[in-house]
């Protein structure tokens, strides 16, 4: 029962009711896994491409300059997002200010996100195209040449 009334009174909103938006670039607020369907579900119409890392892992640390590249060439026609997970908030800025990462990542502390989507380990990245379907998911280091592929079928 209590399952039910958290999908039926979070439904994935925002804590106020309103429907998710993309975060601020460094704001990294802390998501659950109804939330983030929310976020993805509110982006349909656009392809998403999604990265799930920690500042933490080495395989985030080698792709994080060509995701952050990917993003700015395909900026406007592909919204991406980051979910931090199993890290410390100040780390987690800190890396994307390292790696001067142009958009948005939310905060999951615990996991949730990346298990309840029924992934183990990271890096994980998921493409999802405009209509919200996934086209693509890999976990493990993505090349930059294999995510540009895949977004351009996307497009």
């Amino acid at each position: 029962m209590a399952l039910v009334l958290l999908t039926a009174c979070g439904g994935g909103a925002a804590p106020d009711g309103a429907p998710p938006t993309l975060p601020g670039r460094f704001e990294l607020p802390e998501y659950d896994l109804a939330r983030y369907k929310g976020l993805i579900a509110s982006l349909e119409g656009t392809p998403v491409v999604v990265n799930i890392w920690g500042s933490w892992c080495p395989p985030c640390r080698k792709e994080a300059p060509y995701l952050s590249s990917l993003a700015r060439e395909f900026d406007e026609r592909v919204r991406f997002l980051g979910v931090d997970i199993l890290d410390e908030r100040d780390a987690a800025k800190g890396f994307m200010r390292e790696f001067s990462i142009p958009y948005p990542s939310v905060f999951d502390p615990d996991a949730e996100i990346r298990d309840g989507l029924g992934y183990l380990g990271q890096p994980v990245t998921i493409v999802y195209d405009a209509s919200g379907e996934v086209s693509y998911q890999k976990t493990g280091e993505i090349t930059e040449a294999e995510l540009r592929g895949e977004i351009r079928k996307v497009l």
